[in-house]
């Protein structure tokens, strides 16, 4: 029986797998650093659609698709799938993935959507639920910044704290035996709580959500009486240059020092210097695609053994932006161990 632990964590008894996953990239995550280890590279970020809305739900749409085919199952194999975006009714997903006719839960996490639909996902199978699961999440440059920040033919001058919302899909495949291939085991699961320090600065998303990450590292600290060198990583999701030193430093005044193992996804799959992309990346897609083609290759590859992977989102809307509202944040993470 799947164990509740402390306030807000869950050990899993039995570990649920992730049997497989793919990753869908535009064309500037293709010539990041991580550039090489996607599923697939896109040339043009449309995609082949008219709109950037468009080209959003075929990234969903071609990630699933890969997914399932890498995993060796179809759409009737599948009990849920638990799928998110940024856009507003979550449109990315609903005309993306609808094809497919799975029965779905929509999730909205922000950025930290990924984490949160793999917890869900994995607490569905644990839970005797479900046999087999999708998750999926999606962003998208061009369609995140019409929707929360400016259209791109506005122009606007960008600061360097701010993030590049990346481009891209991750979709995993989760299922409650080992199944041909399993990529990794999901152990346990730490849900975060909204935490809101009174930033509204839009434009410096690492600092608005980097609290909410420390609050939830610290709870999975306290909840599983760990450390941080328990973890070969703590892998925030997209925190970037400037989140990841507030972090740093908020965990150092909670009396832990995660500086040597820390990671954040929106840094590894960027180079500011060359790509222009400021504090790093951020966006649903970011550490899905991420987690798909280098995390869990990492644990596969035996260079790791156990990781803490803690997407992070802001929560936040046109709406309460513009009536002045600050922008509270909140992280989901789960223990990831070698299959």
């Amino acid at each position: 029986m799947d164990q509740k632990m402390g306030r807000a964590s869950i050990r899993l008894d039995a570990p649920v797998y992730i049997w497989d996953s793919a990753s869908i990239v535009g064309k500037k995550e293709g010539e990041g650093p991580l550039g090489l280890l996607f599923d697939m590279v896109g040339e043009d970020d449309l995609f082949g659609c008219k709109t950037w809305e468009e080209a959003e739900s075929s990234l969903q749409k071609d990630a699933v698709y890969m997914a399932m085919g890498k995993a060796g199952v179809k759409p009737e194999d599948i009990s849920f799938i638990f799928a998110g975006d940024l856009l507003g009714q979550s449109i990315a997903t609903s005309f993306g993935i609808s094809s497919y006719q799975i029965p779905l839960f929509g999730v909205y996490g922000a950025c930290s959507t990924c984490g949160e639909s793999l917890a869900l996902g994995a607490m569905s199978i644990a839970g005797g639920f479900a046999d087999k699961v999708i998750c999926v999440t999606s962003s998208h440059f061009a369609s995140a910044e019409k929707e929360f920040r400016y259209p791109l033919e506005y122009g606007n001058q960008r600061p360097l704290s701010a993030s590049w919302t990346v481009t891209g899909s991750g979709a995993f495949v989760l299922g409650r035996e080992r199944g041909k291939k399993t990529r990794a085991v999901i152990t346990g699961i730490t849900v975060g709580k909204i935490v809101d320090y009174g930033l509204k600065d839009s434009m410096n998303m690492g600092a608005c959500m980097a609290p909410a990450a420390a609050s939830t590292l610290e709870q999975h600290f306290i909840d599983y009486n760990s450390q941080p060198e328990d973890y070969d990583k703590i892998i925030t999701g997209d925190l970037g240059s400037v989140g990841q030193t507030v972090l740093i430093d908020l965990m150092r005044d909670k009396g832990y020092d995660i500086s040597q193992v820390h990671m954040d996804c929106g840094i590894e799959i960027f180079d500011p210097a060359s790509q222009d992309t400021h504090a790093g990346g951020s966006g649903c897609g970011c550490s899905a695609v991420t987690l798909s083609a280098f995390i869990l290759k990492q644990l596969e590859e035996n260079n790791w053994k156990k990781v803490l992977f803690m997407p992070t989102g802001a929560l936040l809307s046109k709406t309460s932006f513009n009536e002045g509202k600050s922008v509270p944040g909140i992280a989901h993470a789960l223990v990831l161990e070698q299959a």
